[in-house]
């Protein structure tokens, strides 16, 4: 008789399987041979050389069980599927080889009229322990909801081959140990799902949940952060996702008149990534202005916006505060270079991004919104203003100063930012805003232009306007500014366009000329503002 052995291959060794391609095998793929050299691969597919013909006499029965892990490997890599190798890549039970090798030997002898030898040799190094599992009937029904009694319990067990001790013993736990083929078994959870799917959940009663649903709460600030990227995204920017974790000399870029960074308003970290990238971001615009640069590599063009936490070290505390903020950068030709504009279009300038941050407030429907001169450091004199809301700061809009945008190696153009904090954005954000109903009544237009001092602000002339003419005023927008003789030195000239309109009728000449008459009064007293005929 053949002694058959079973082996890891040789590296670079060969064989002809069944399906009559030569093969070539490594080291981690396993052989059976029978002293001659090889005549299967364990798991997959046997020989050429060990086919059975119509000339076949004497047949050797040879059943197994390998591991699964490497039956997959051997079959990805030769790319040989076969019937056995889908079956043992499942994990069959080793106990099974056996049984499976002597009801071969019968059915060769029933239906082939062979005889069998009754000899034969198994090799089980490390059978397999059974598993035992105890089962407390409390849990049958904490996971089922239903009351069983325990020799239905062990009724449906033993029905599917599993061994149950303990049924008589009340106050103890049911003793079960799994057949070896079912090897999916494992926790008292999994008995469970046994005796419920033998039970039939169809016989399982209707109840109701014993108690009352938890209130549906909002995530409103999850929410708030969607909407804002809803908005910007609508207004043509992209978001972008910079890292965390910034250099310190970064940060000091942003103060172009060369103040200081101090150091420990920062987090820092123990085991940075590396060198450059040491502590923990406080803002989002030197991260963004740095994605700027390198996208002006390749386009022209940048509107880029990110949402995204800071880190603000907490005395006494080992872990930092983590505001949101918002931040949005546009830089390059305001339009795409066309034949139809003719000329290069102009570029970026304070009043793109301020459009950009009056949509995204008008989208959040926040009210008492007022502008004021900015003075942040790294925004270009002049050409900034803060956001507030109701008196609190929301952040700062402007075109960033040119020392700043040269410090991050940005070409000579103009460059303008919005920092805007989140927070304090999404409290003031109206999501529950009724809708109002619109006058069928014919709207009164009027331009009037005031001559104020140098210093007056525009948005300080508009409010007052609107304030002294509510509720007959709607809309108040500046349209035209003029500096010149005519407005006299140390003035100038804001014209504004009004529109008055009531709910309940058509206004007539002179309750339109009441109110003119009470904003001019109120804009000379406060303002010193004269009325330019």
């Amino acid at each position: 008789m053949p002694l058959i052995r079973v082996r890891p291959a040789h590296d670079g060794e060969k064989m002809r399987t069944l399906d009559g391609v030569e093969r070539t095998f490594d080291g981690r793929m396993l052989l059976i041979t029978d002293g001659g050299g090889p005549v299967g691969l364990g798991g997959v597919m046997g020989g050429l050389n060990s086919e059975i013909t119509g000339d076949t006499t004497s047949v050797l029965l040879e059943s197994a069980n390998f591991d699964f892990l490497n039956t997959r490997r051997t079959s990805q890599l030769l790319k040989l599927r076969s019937e056995a190798s889908d079956r043992f890549g499942k994990r069959l039970d080793p106990g099974l080889a056996l049984t499976a090798n002597l009801r071969c030997a019968f059915l060769i002898a029933e239906l082939c009229g062979g005889s069998v030898r009754p000899q034969y040799a198994d090799l089980f190094p490390r059978p397999r322990e059974p598993t035992t599992i105890d089962l407390e009937p409390d849990f049958v029904e904490r996971l089922l909801g239903i009351r069983m009694e325990r020799g239905e319990m062990a009724r449906i067990l033993e029905a599917l081959e599993f061994t149950v001790t303990g049924t008589a013993e009340e106050g103890v736990p049911l003793r079960v140990t799994a057949p070896s083929h079912r090897m999916d078994i494992s926790i008292p959870a999994d008995l469970v799902e046994e005796i419920g799917r033998i039970h039939g959940y169809d016989r399982m009663p209707h109840t109701l949940i014993g108690d009352e649903m938890p209130p549906q709460k909002r995530n409103r600030p999850l929410d708030g952060a969607e909407r804002i990227r809803d908005l910007l995204t609508g207004s043509g920017l992209d978001e972008i996702i910079t890292y965390s974790m910034i250099s310190l000399s970064d940060e000091a870029k942003l103060h172009p008149e060369g103040g200081a960074v101090d150091e420990a308003a920062y987090l820092a970290l123990q085991n940075p990534l590396s060198a450059e990238k040491t502590h923990l971001r406080r803002r989002l615009l030197a991260e963004a202005l740095n994605t700027v640069r390198n996208n002006l590599r390749f386009t022209r063009r940048v509107t880029v916006f990110e949402l995204g936490a800071v880190f603000h070290p907490q005395a006494g505390s080992l872990l930092p505060d983590e505001p949101l903020r918002l931040c949005a950068l546009l830089t390059g030709p305001r339009e795409p270079a066309s034949w139809l504009a003719g000329a290069e279009p102009p570029g970026f300038d304070f009043y793109d991004v301020k459009g950009v941050a009056e949509a995204l407030l008008a989208g959040l429907e926040v009210e008492q919104v007022t502008w004021e001169p900015g003075d942040e450091e790294a925004y270009h004199p002049g050409r900034s203003a803060r956001v507030l809301a109701g008196g609190e700061l929301l952040g700062t809009v402007g075109e960033l100063h040119p020392r700043v945008a040269a410090a991050f190696d940005l070409p000579p153009q103009p460059v303008c930012a919005l920092e805007l904090d989140a927070g304090a954005l999404l409290r003031h954000w109206r999501d529950d805003r009724q809708m109002e109903a619109l006058s069928s009544h014919p709207p009164i237009y009027e331009d009037l232009a005031f001559v104020v001092a140098e210093d007056v602000p525009a948005e300080q002339v508009r409010a007052l306007i609107a304030q002294t003419g509510r509720p007959l005023v709607r809309e108040v927008a500046l349209f035209d500014l003029y500096r010149g003789e005519q407005a006299g030195p140390g003035r100038k000239s804001l014209a504004y366009a009004l529109t008055y309109q009531a709910d309940d009728r058509t206004l007539t000449d002179g309750e339109v000329a009441k109110v003119r008459g009470r904003i001019v009064k109120r804009l000379k007293k406060e303002l010193d503002a004269e009325l330019r005929g």
